[in-house]
């Protein structure tokens, strides 16, 4: 099932008029399932004492130990229980506003196929192993589910307004890479963490990359590289002060100031920064001179 690239410039044969597809789950073969029961019992070692309370709840919620990649009716039957989310499949990466509008209404949209036994440690483009283990669980989250979809119902504003790429650091440095602070300590929920075995330890291990405590302006300023382990983290204090943020803040204006402001680089660090670690950036070194 799986293809070299799924990045997509309009439906293929087959798609809905929204991007969506059949799961096909019976297509899968015994390799691919073996590939998900891999990557699962490697990851699901690493999170106790690193994945935050929330994802975790979420994955014991929705069973998503049994073996083999999951079926996306029986998953949907479980999320729609616990939040009213159901999870699609797609052929691949969709454009800005088919994402957008399937967040708004409580869909989240996962890629069908699943990366080569030779990619177990990185693949470009999302799978349905990073796709719905690492985002799905917090999907079970009730607080967190209402942050994805205010999230979407945002998303097609801002391409009106010109600011894709400012939202869009929103979602990288939350959904994607975000951090929590709980009672024992930070804790990761983004999906590129939690579903990454050497970014699980990165993150919360290292003295490499800053710490930073979130601040929504800062957080949409701040560029980011999709290759790489990242040199800023962004902590949230919690869920609920996330959706609050993001239900409360009128965009509109912040755009317009953010479209007027430099950007921050991506290991930079501000003199109004909240730091919780300032990091040595060892790794970032260590990499320009390879």
């Amino acid at each position: 099932m799986a293809e070299e690239t799924h990045v997509l410039d309009r439906p293929p044969e087959g798609a809905s008029h929204d991007w969506t597809i059949p799961q096909n789950w019976g297509a899968y073969t015994p390799e691919e399932h073996a590939t998900w029961d891999t990557l699962f019992e490697r990851q699901v070692k690493l999170l106790p004492g690193r994945a935050s309370k929330a994802y975790l709840k979420g994955l014991e919620a929705l069973k998503l130990s049994e073996s083999g990649i999951p079926n996306f009716e029986e998953l949907s039957e479980r999320l729609m229980k616990l939040t009213g989310w159901q999870v699609v499949a797609v052929p691949g990466l969709v454009p800005d506003d088919v994402f957008f509008d399937h967040m708004a209404n409580r869909r989240f949209v996962a890629g069908n196929f699943i990366r080569r036994p030779d990619q177990l440690d990185y693949i470009q483009e999302p799978d349905v192993f990073h796709d719905v283990f690492g985002h799905v669980p917090m999907l079970a989250d009730p607080v967190f589910a209402d942050y994805l979809e205010a999230y979407g119902r945002g998303g097609n504003r801002a391409l009106e307004l010109g600011a894709l790429k400012q939202l869009g650091r929103l979602y990288w440095y939350t959904v994607e890479f975000g951090l929590v602070q709980e009672d024992e300590g930070l804790r990761i929920y983004g999906s590129g963490i939690v579903s990454s075995s050497a970014e699980s330890r990165f993150a919360l291990e290292s003295d490499s990359p800053n710490r930073i405590r979130f601040n929504l302006k800062r957080v949409m300023r701040t560029e980011y590289r999709i290759d790489d382990f990242q040199q800023n983290y962004f902590v949230i204090p919690n869920f609920d002060e996330l959706l609050r943020l993001t239900v409360e803040t009128d965009f509109a204006p912040l755009y317009h100031e953010l479209l007027q402001m430099p950007d921050i680089s991506v290991a930079a660090i501000q003199p109004e920064d909240d730091v919780i670690t300032r990091g040595t950036q060892q790794y970032a070194l260590s990499k320009a001179h390879d």
